[in-house]
């Protein structure tokens, strides 16, 4: 059966959950919404279109969403030259594609944003495609983003998805589809078991070793 092999690509492929907490936390601030680090890494991984309402509530996303979701892209650009690729997930995306899996990488970044991960990872030639938040209405925990992802793909019988949050796993599961979570975004292993991860690991190195072990086997 072919499967498409969808990865998320901020904190599972690419080391930047981080980096977009104090962005977010930033962004916020300047609007005048002080928002706790910790609370705006639980919402990393979350579509940026739905992330103010998360930390800053209904009135902040009418008055100010645009302008916040703008000055976080813009403040993240000015750091993105320190983000580098997560061990082992460049290895992973080139090891899926030899086992004849249509790889797509399922963010919901804007499209500069995508273009510069994947020229760190180096994997252009190698995927078989890619999503942004221009490809979606709603993004995840909304299944549409994964749809779209597997449009992408072709023609495949059923699809898997490697994510780093809760976010990205429920949105698989609203997808009808399953899902392996990864360590490396902060999240627990049970919090991502919670959310529906048939299996956990902890980067894409392990995972790419413990392949038999998944739905990608």
């Amino acid at each position: 059966m072919a499967k498409a092999a969808l990865l998320d690509v901020d904190g599972t492929l690419v080391d930047s959950v981080y980096q977009h907490t104090l962005t977010w936390q930033r962004a916020l601030a300047r609007y005048g919404y002080e928002v706790p680090a910790w609370r705006c890494h639980r919402h990393i991984g979350m579509g940026g279109d739905q992330i103010v309402t998360a930390l800053a509530g209904d009135e902040a996303e009418r008055e100010h969403g645009g302008e916040i979701r703008a000055l976080e892209s813009d403040l993240f650009g000015e750091l993105i030259d320190e983000i580098g690729a997560l061990p082992g997930a460049a290895d992973l995306v080139r090891a899926l594609a030899g086992r004849g899996h249509d790889v797509v990488l399922a963010s919901s970044a804007g499209g500069d944003e995508a273009e510069a991960h994947i020229d760190e990872l180096g994997v252009r030639e190698t995927i078989s495609g890619y999503t942004t938040s221009a490809d979606v209405e709603a993004t995840k925990p909304e299944p549409d983003l994964v749809k779209a992802a597997i449009e992408k793909a072709g023609d495949v019988e059923a699809a898997v998805l490697v994510g780093d949050s809760t976010w990205d796993i429920e949105a698989a599961k609203r997808a009808g589809i399953e899902s392996i979570g990864l360590l490396c975004g902060g999240f627990s292993e049970a919090e991502l078991r919670e959310a529906g991860a048939v299996a956990v690991f902890e980067d894409p190195a392990e995972l790419l070793a413990r392949l038999g072990e998944t739905p990608l086997a």
